[in-house]
């Protein structure tokens, strides 16, 4: 029997909305592919050089991306992703958009990044076709400037705490997650 993904994204929320998105996007079943975490630095490989050349190509390709603090983890990346949609000028209310100006909702531009990447990270290890990404993402909308700033913060000192990230295969469980306790 397939399970039904749960939902993730914000119930009835317009992801193309000028704003600023929290983003983590995972590599296919976690794999440590784009380097390692030494003295609490992160050491790219040439899959996770590849990973930061397709983030911080994303404005050329979508120009209202502005990319704010990201981090690139032997297994996932962080990012904060800005929109900026210029609305031009049309009747009532409500931009006319062309086809030369329509909005990119978040999915699409995290879509575009990952099929960049992905393509890019094949070629290098020719395996063309495989998986190098896990389904979905997980985003966040950011709220106002103290959360953005908390996040921020979180991005920026992300590799110092990899020893006890859920995402570190190689963390010790105990450390990762609370244990569930029972009463004896």
């Amino acid at each position: 029997m397939i399970q039904s993904r749960r939902p993730i994204r914000l119930r009835g929320y317009d992801y193309s909305t000028n704003g600023a998105y929290f983003v983590t996007i995972c590599a296919h079943n976690r794999i440590c592919l784009f380097g390692n975490i030494a003295n609490a630095e992160i050491i790219l490989n040439d899959y996770g050089k590849t990973v930061g050349q397709a983030w911080f190509d994303l404005p050329n390709h979508y120009p209202e991306v502005e990319l704010d603090a990201s981090v690139i983890m032997p297994n996932h990346i962080h990012g904060i992703v800005v929109l900026h949609h210029d609305d031009v000028v049309g009747a009532g209310f409500k931009p006319a958009l062309t086809p030369d100006n329509r909005r990119h909702g978040l999915s699409e531009i995290i879509r575009g990044f990952k099929s960049f990447s992905a393509r890019r990270i094949n070629a290098i290890r020719n395996t063309f076709g495989a998986p190098v990404w896990q389904r979905g993402y997980f985003d966040r909308v950011i709220r106002n400037e103290g959360e953005l700033n908390r996040i921020r913060e979180y991005v920026l000192n992300n590799s110092t705490n990899w020893d006890m990230d859920r995402e570190n295969p190689d963390a010790l469980m105990s450390q990762r997650r609370p244990q569930n306790k029972t009463a004896e």
